[in-house]
């Protein structure tokens, strides 16, 4: 693994240090994963299609619950619960 130096203002670096500590993690491993997951889209595939792949994986659940175009844009139309 090669080290890198890097140059950040010591207000930032509190911070980041202290959300890495909140966090269970180091500075260095927040690093290594935000680079990671920066340039690690898989070889022949653009970013737009890395997103729809991300976006295709995610994981969420609407309770069989769908949009409704009235529900959408009429104001008069209360609140879902």
């Amino acid at each position: 693994m090669k080290k890198v130096t890097l140059s950040v203002d010591e207000d930032t670096l509190r911070q980041a240090r202290q959300y890495a500590a909140a966090h269970g993690t180091t500075l260095n491993q927040m690093v290594r994963d935000l680079l990671k997951s920066t340039v690690a889209v898989p070889r022949g595939k653009s970013p737009l299609e890395e997103g729809f792949r991300l976006a295709d994986d995610a994981v969420a659940d609407s309770q069989g619950w769908r949009w409704n175009r009235a529900e959408i844009y009429d104001e008069q139309t209360e609140p879902r619960q």
